[in-house]
This record gives structure tokens, sequence and C-alpha cells, in this order.
């Protein structure tokens, strides 16, 4: 494994700040006078209230449009504000104990950006920065305002370099490199080595959603890669009753952790939120004792830990539903809001409490379709969780007596082997 020692307590609390911040969409968007990066550092306090380590932050680049067709790499998008806000906002989280990690979209530009301005109008060099042409340019995933970037030229990686650094340099953790997919691993191992021997504490997670996680952090060099296997995995098993596809890909998951610690999430800005995804509303407790009881870096979307509802939609303006605008904290929330927002506090801080479950292995002990026992362990460490989604009580028989940590309904006290939890419901014992 190459990540940092950090990152062994790292949880993240994630924002997409153009959103967030009420910048894109909008009819009038604000000027960098309206320093609306603030009103992100303003959140801190909820963060660190949370349980969080650390702040990730979608794309905050001068951007056209959603902040992923990039203009400039080295300048805040004047919507958010400039690179004063940013610094204050570093500085902020740093009184915290927050860390700060970035969003970098590497793999192509918007139709703004000046290299490819200048392609247009003939310039061979500027021409070799991008695939295809000269008047036909590659795009990603048909997207014609995403302009690909041609990773076989140096110039390129040189370019991505100097990115990485400059703002590592000024003080943020690490990348989320987006859609890193999509780029040939060796364009990363001509990057990440030069951004490491500057920066050897950077974390670098790559953005995978599908195909050999190991294989790829191998062969380009990330630290991680987000975990869209088992984030499926977690809410296809509770809404169809399959609890041996959560198994299956907690097996998977556990083979990943031979190599390196995946990014684990149950929401982020791509997706539909966890609170929408789910049927049944009494489940979204059970994905989040999942999350956090299993290994990897987990990492809450903003707004999750209120019980916020949304759903993409594959359309024009379909991600507007789970990027919201947040006002100024602290948001008015229902009750439900609240219960949620203290279910993870709680299980945050019984992950902080528990730092190995980081590199943590699974094992099931009882695996049926809608009731799963697992064992969480590494070395001498062990947690008992019981997940029960059928329609009454049930059951669990551990191997070694264990006392109740938590579960739904605020269970009593209780130390023995065997257990009755309700249903829907969970339970998390530790060794009596």
């Amino acid at each position: 494994m190459t990540e940092p020692d950090w990152v062994a307590h790292a949880i993240w609390w994630q924002v997409y700040p153009l959103g967030f911040v009420g910048a894109y969409p909008s009819e009038q968007p604000p000027g960098p006078a309206a320093h609306q990066l603030a009103r992100v550092t303003a959140w801190l306090d909820h963060a660190q209230a949370l349980g969080a380590s650390g702040i990730a932050l979608g794309p905050i680049f001068a951007s056209r449009s959603h902040g992923y067709d990039t203009t400039d790499h080295f300048r805040i998008d004047p919507r958010l504000g400039t690179d004063d806000d940013l610094d204050a906002l570093v500085a902020a989280a740093r009184e915290r104990g927050l860390r700060v990690l970035l969003d970098g979209v590497f793999n192509h530009v918007g139709t703004e950006f000046p290299r490819y301005r200048a392609a247009r109008e003939g310039d061979a060099a500027a021409r070799d920065w991008f695939l295809g042409g000269p008047d036909e340019f590659g795009t990603f995933e048909g997207h014609g305002d995403l302009i690909t970037l041609n990773h076989a030229n140096p110039a390129v990686a040189d370019y991505v370099t100097e990115v990485m650094t400059h703002w590592l340099d000024r003080g943020v953790h690490g990348w989320r490199l987006d859609a890193a997919y999509a780029v040939p691993p060796r364009f990363w191992t001509a990057v990440l080595p030069r951004v490491r021997a500057a920066h050897p504490e950077a974390w670098i997670v790559g953005e995978v959603i599908h195909g050999d996680y190991a294989g790829l952090v191998s062969a380009a060099g990330f630290d991680a890669v987000t975990q869209y296997e088992l984030w499926k995995a977690i809410w296809s098993s509770l809404n169809d009753g399959n609890f041996h596809e959560l198994d299956w890909a907690l097996r998977r998951h556990d083979e990943f952790l031979d190599s390196f610690v995946p990014q684990t999430f149950i929401g982020n800005h791509d997706v539909t939120r966890i609170a929408s995804r789910l049927t049944e509303p009494e489940h979204v407790a059970l994905a989040l004792v999942l999350l956090l009881t299993v290994g990897g870096v987990p990492t809450i979307y903003a707004g999750d830990e209120f019980a916020f509802r949304g759903i993409k939609e594959d359309r024009f303006g379909g991600d507007d539903a789970v990027r919201p605008e947040f006002g100024a904290p602290p948001l008015p929330v229902d009750e439900a809001g609240r219960q949620m927002f203290a279910l993870h506090q709680f299980l945050i801080g019984l992950r902080r409490r528990h730092p190995w479950l980081h590199t943590a292995r699974t094992e099931a002990l009882r695996l049926d379709n809608r009731r799963y026992l697992y064992r969480v362990h590494r070395g001498d460490d062990e947690l008992f969780v019981a997940l029960n989604i059928d329609d009454g009580p049930v059951g669990f028989g551990l191997p070694r007596p264990a006392r109740i940590l938590a579960g739904g309904g605020a269970p009593p006290p209780q130390v023995g082997t065997e257990f009755t939890v309700p249903a829907p419901g969970w339970l998390i014992l530790e060794p009596a």
C-alpha cells in the first residue's frame, strides 16, 4: 500500500461546491466579489461535529457550467471566489484538524480551455494536446463540451503534474482524480511519482466505477479507487432482500484490502441519494451501519447525514436534485433528520474508537437472503454486526460472549451469546 499514514483515520465529508453555494445552476451566477467559497468554510464546524476528519471538495476551478468542463486549473472558479478564499478555507480546516481533498478533472477540459481554442484556430502544438482533430476532436462519453486530452503527449503530463503540485503546495492534502478509469494508466505513472516526490503525504484516489480495481491501482499508482461495487451491493441487497449479493461484494472487498484501501460511500454527487434509492426508509440506517463497520475510507455526502432525498436522472439538469444549495448552518431539519444526524455521529464515533476498522476483513457467520451476521476483524480486534430485513424478529447466536454496543430501537444492555434483532433492525456487538 502507498497511502500515507494519516489516511488510516480519514473520514470525509463530501461537498459539491457549485451546487452547495447556489452558483450552479443559477440564472445570475455570482462573481468573485461574492466570495461564495466562504459559505463552505462556514460549514466546517458542522463537519467537525459530525466527526469527519476532512472535507472532500468537488470541482472548484474555473469552468463554464458544472465544474467538470475546466477552463483554467490554476484559477478558482469566479462563481466561488478567489485563491484567497480557498486559502482561507484550508487554513480554517487546518485549525479544526480537518484535511482538504480536491477534485482533479484531467481526462478532459471545457471548450473555453485556452489550448483548445488555439487548437481550433490551427495551432499544431496545441492540437497535439487533444485526441482527434484537426476538425473533429475527441469528447468524453459523447459530451460535446468535454474535450478529451491526449494523454500520450508528455506536455499534458507535465501540465497535470504542475497543477497537482501547485495546489498541494498551497496546503491541500490530496486529489480525487475524476474519470480516472478513462485515462491510460501509463499517464498516471508519468505524473504521480513526480507529485509524490514533492508531496509524499498526499492521498490520491481515482474515480473508477467498474473493472479490475486492484489491477488499475497497481498499474496507475493510485492509493485508492472509489468502491462502486460495494455501493451497489449495499442498496441492491437491501432492496432485493438478497444479502448473498452483499456477502459476495464484501468478499471481493476483502481481496482489495490486500493491496489498497478503497474509498467507500453510500452516496455522492453523481448518484441518487441513499434515502431515495432504498425502498424502505428504515433500511437507510442499515446501509450506514455497513459503511462504517467495514474496511475502507468512508465518505459522507453532504445532506445524507440529514436523510436528504434526491433522484439523479439521465437528462440535462438531471444532477441538480442531488446537488442542492445549502443555506447557512444550522439547517432546519425534521425529527427524522435529527435522528439520522445523531446516528451518523454515533457510528462515526464508534469507528474512531476502533481505528483498526480501516483495514478490517469481514466474515459471514450467518447468511441468508434477509438476515446477515458478520464478524469484522483485524488481528485480535473484532466486532459482530447483525442485520435483519425479514418480516419479524430473528435470533442470532455468536461463537463467544459479547455485549451490545448499539442497535436499532435502543436495545437494552446485554451480554451473552444469543441475541434477538428486531425487524427491520441491526445490532453491533463487541466481545465481552
